[in-house]
């Protein structure tokens, strides 16, 4: 009789309540949540500081234009942060954000303006654009999937590349004269706020969404947790990834393109450098560079609390050399706080 009322519990088991099952939702994300709130408080006390600092810090022309400069540079984070939770890393990002609005005004300024051409109306500045950075993304995606290649050499070769393409196409000089619909993105405004800032917020917020609640989101962390294990597990790798690639290069491009309609301009240096405030954000944000940890909020907060940090330090006289530095000290200071919190050695 026991034995009976044991294989009848046993039967039933599986009609029994059970906790929802999710490698990505369970007990390591409500940690991972609590470090991108760490840095809430840490805004705040930034914010108070830069107030005392200089009264200026919190007047709304001063935050409006602590929101536009970071918009840009964002962009880029929301790209790389995509890419790293994949465990890869696009190091062509900075570079791409160059090109692609470049080509565009080598392809529609007038003949003899900056080396513009006029081939083209520029109403087509911003298809151009994309398509660029689009381009960029496929060439990234097909060497690092298709052939295999490392993905940090590959993007260390691309951005050389795309670096250097900039450079010939625009003989080393700034375009300028740039048409009306690549002005319009980096002037406008939208409810009394730059349209690159609410462009900003609603791209962060559909990504958040998309990380956060959906199974594309989900594939993400799964591919940079362990990639076998996500294939075992049913999930096309490799599509993935050609999609995480080639959108990072596409928002690079748009990036790029907000900027140049802020300062009316392509220079042949646009985005050099920026990377490396683009690793220091995504890295204070909680970003893994292992791949599959961290969150799309937790990368705003960081590259939020890294302008905030350098405009408190512009509006208090700092040089600017220190405050390139201080972005390089971050970084490392970040790992070391991951490295100790995380328990995992950061490769």
């Amino acid at each position: 009789m026991p034995e009976t009322v044991l294989a009848d519990t046993a039967a039933k088991a599986p009609d029994s309540p059970r906790p929802k099952r999710t490698a990505l939702f369970g007990g390591r994300i409500p940690l991972a949540r609590l470090r991108d709130l760490a840095l809430v408080p840490a805004i705040v006390v930034i914010a108070v500081v830069g107030q005392i600092v200089n009264p200026v810090f919190l007047q709304t022309d001063n935050l409006i234009n602590v929101l536009q400069t970071m918009s840009e540079i964002a962009l880029l984070v929301l790209a790389q942060t995509m890419v790293l939770i994949v465990g890869k890393m696009d190091l062509s990002l900075e570079s791409t954000m160059g090109l692609a609005p470049g080509v565009a005004a080598w392809l529609v300024v007038p003949t003899g303006a900056t080396h513009g051409l006029g081939l083209l109306p520029g109403a087509l500045a911003i298809p151009i654009t994309l398509a660029v950075g689009a381009l960029i993304g496929v060439i990234n995606a097909l060497l690092i999937i298709r052939f295999g290649l490392n993905g940090f050499i590959v993007t260390l070769g691309m951005l050389i590349v795309v670096r250097g393409v900039l450079t010939g196409i625009s003989g080393g000089q700034t375009f300028f004269q740039l048409p009306e619909s690549m002005l319009y993105l980096g002037t406008t405004q939208w409810l009394g706020m730059p349209a690159s800032i609410w462009i900003c917020l609603a791209l962060f917020a559909v990504a958040i969404v998309v990380l956060g609640w959906t199974s594309f989101g989900r594939s993400l962390y799964a591919i940079g947790g362990n990639v076998d294990a996500a294939k075992a597990a049913g999930i096309r790798t490799d599509r993935v990834l050609w999609i995480v690639i080639v959108t990072g290069s596409v928002l690079a491009a748009l990036a790029g393109l907000l900027l140049s309609g802020r300062l009316a301009s392509v220079a042949s240096a646009q985005g050099n450098g920026y990377i490396f405030t683009v690793f220091a954000a995504a890295v204070i944000g909680g970003i893994s560079l292992n791949g599959g940890k961290g969150t799309m909020f937790g990368a705003f907060c960081g590259i939020l609390l890294l302008f905030m940090i350098q405009n408190v330090l512009t509006l208090g006289g700092v040089p600017a050399q220190w405050i390139g530095a201080l972005n390089g000290l971050i970084i490392l200071v970040a790992l070391a706080i991951s490295r100790i919190t995380g328990g995992k050695v950061q490769e």
